[in-house]
């Protein structure tokens, strides 16, 4: 059995779905375990000791305990935000204004928010630029990131039912 695109994906994240100041509370969550962390900040070759050496954070006057590379606590919010803004996805333009708020430990649990911030036309027909404001908070309701995002949509009059 073949799939079309339109049902493995959302069908009311098209470009012109969304509506500029529109928030979103995103379904999922997901707890950050040890081997997120340790993992990438290995591939990316990140050599920081808090990320990945227990025993040397024991003594570390800010913390106790590793802290989560920033890499990846960008990467799974905007992973989880991803279901409703990104599924219409042609590229990814663009991130500004990253700022991570408060450090991430291993256990804890992140979830997304976004808002649209500006929705603007493209030298496409076929899409147009949807810009995000996105967060992520963590189980205690802690801002632990912020950040923009600036994505091309496929708009639904050329995509959809293809």
């Amino acid at each position: 059995m073949t799939l079309k695109t339109s049902e493995l994906t959302g069908d009311d994240n098209y470009f012109e779905d969304f509506v500029v100041g529109a928030i979103f509370r995103h379904a999922r969550g997901k707890t950050v375990e040890a081997i997120d962390n340790v993992q990438i900040t290995n591939l990316v070759l990140n050599t920081a000791q808090a990320h990945f050496n227990e025993d040397s954070m024991r003594d570390n006057p800010m913390f106790d305990q590793r802290v989560s590379f920033g890499g990846v606590t960008i990467a799974l919010v905007v992973g989880l935000a991803m279901q409703d803004t990104g599924e219409q996805a042609l590229a990814e333009l663009g991130m500004d204004k990253i700022r991570l708020k408060a450090p991430v430990f291993h256990g804890d649990s992140l979830y997304a928010y976004s808002q649209v911030l500006a929705l603007d036309e493209s030298e496409r027909q076929d899409a147009g630029i949807a810009s995000f404001h996105h967060w992520g908070v963590n189980q205690d309701d802690v801002v632990v990131f912020e950040g923009d995002r600036r994505v091309l949509l496929k708009r639904r009059s050329h995509w959809a039912e293809r």
